[in-house]
């Protein structure tokens, strides 16, 4: 019996920088690492100084002609743009160049169809594959025609772009239909977790900055990790002990990404709205990354428009082995290597810490028969001493502004 390999789909990079934009190395880096996540081997990248797009072809002829002349010479099967094609554009490009072009939409989408795990994700990716592909069911080319698989392709499938308008619209219809069902039973549950005092902790960070290890380090659990974008698609929260009996649930979700299609966006409004929610949100920064201050602010700029930015943050310089320097922007922060030994053991201290600042203190006495009631306070509170002599107690510690009535129960 022979194995065959599927050969990875050959792809070249299109850019363009316009004359507001900086630089596009940190864009076309990132694109380049969507490509290879997506599965796809990288052989060149082009990018093209332009005062605007071209309304027809997005670049210049002279550039067309050169990157035609690599397609051929280098047996491109896919050019992938680094910005969002008008349906005109990604029609006249397949055209001249006689193979498949998605733009860095599709392959974000593509990506995040192979990352769904979950009945929601799953849902909610093919919503915003079905809105972004709606506009394009018009014209000819090969994007509409094309029988062959490959990257920008999956999720719904080739069956869904030979579907009519009305089909596709029936289908949006009833998907947001599900999401709606979805959201209702999340909120529910959402409810009951606001009503319960357990404090809440958010990861949230740019993709493959390392929550997923985070929250491994934090949970003893094994959430799935990787060295690729996107590694953790949907929602996950556990229940973490920090200090004692004091109880906590950390929720990791998608990462942030520059650029971030609005389709998805609110495409998985309802698995960013689990962060919204929290006491306080644990930014994982890649401190190795080059570019990290640049994902920083991609990060911060989406809490804003998520009404998220009020939220406590705690922001944690991860990967700082590998990190040659750091000019660390945010605070309060911490500095650290997820994957050492003592990490634990210094994230946990320091995040009780920033709870700490986000608590009340208080000193309450508690007599021998009101010991039994103590069990549920350690759950909510963090208690730092308890003298007990004879009869009465003396107990310290901190305690979140909306449990205080708990201490009303000792004071009878």
């Amino acid at each position: 019996m022979f194995e065959t390999q599927e050969e990875q789909e050959r792809v070249l990079l299109l850019g363009v920088t316009l004359p507001e934009q900086e630089s596009s190395e940190m864009s076309m880096d990132e694109l380049a690492s969507l490509a290879t996540t997506a599965g796809a081997k990288v052989i060149a990248s082009f990018v093209q100084k332009r005062d605007c797009y071209d309304s027809k072809s997005f670049i210049g002829s002279g550039k067309l002609q050169e990157v035609s002349e690599m397609v051929e010479r280098e047996s491109i099967d896919t050019v992938v743009v680094n910005n969002r094609l008008t349906p005109r554009q990604n029609s006249n490009l397949e055209q001249v160049l006689g193979i498949k072009v998605i733009d860095r939409m599709q392959l974000i989408l593509d990506i995040f169809a192979m990352r769904a795990r979950s009945h929601e994700g799953k849902l909610q990716v093919h919503l915003a594959q079905l809105k972004y592909m709606l506009p394009r069911l018009v014209g000819q080319g090969i994007m509409l025609s094309r029988q062959a698989g490959g990257i920008g392709s999956r999720g719904p499938g080739e069956s869904q772009l030979e579907l009519n308008r009305r089909s596709i619209h029936h289908q949006i219809v009833d998907i947001e239909r599900q999401l709606r069902q979805v959201a209702k039973n999340r909120e529910t549950s959402r409810e009951k977790r606001l009503d319960d005092e357990v404090f809440k902790i958010g990861l949230i960070g740019y993709t493959n900055a390392g929550k997923s290890t985070i929250m491994n380090v934090l949970t003893d659990n094994q959430q799935y990790e990787a060295d690729v974008l996107f590694a953790t698609l949907d929602a996950t929260t556990k229940q973490i002990y920090l200090a004692e009996h004091f109880q906590a649930t950390l929720t990791d979700t998608v990462g942030f990404i520059q650029d971030l299609p609005t389709e998805l966006v609110a495409a998985f409004k309802s698995t960013l709205e689990e962060s919204r929610h929290v006491d306080l949100l644990l930014h994982v920064i890649d401190a190795s990354d080059s570019n990290h201050a640049e994902q920083e602010k991609v990060v911060c700029n989406l809490l804003d428009e998520l009404g998220m930015s009020n939220i406590p943050r705690l922001a944690i310089y991860n990967k700082m082995d590998i990190a040659d320097s750091l000019n660390a922007t945010a605070f309060p922060n911490i500095r650290l290597s997820a994957k050492a030994k003592d990490s634990k053991h210094v994230l946990r201290r320091l995040i009780v810490d920033q709870i700490r600042e986000q608590f009340e203190p208080f000193a309450i006495k508690v007599k021998s028969s009101e010991l039994h009631k103590l069990y549920s306070l350690q759950k909510v509170a963090l208690i730092d001493s308890f003298d007990m002599a004879q009869d009465v107690g003396e107990l310290s510690g901190y305690i979140a502004p909306k449990n205080k009535w708990r201490l009303e129960r000792f004071y009878g």
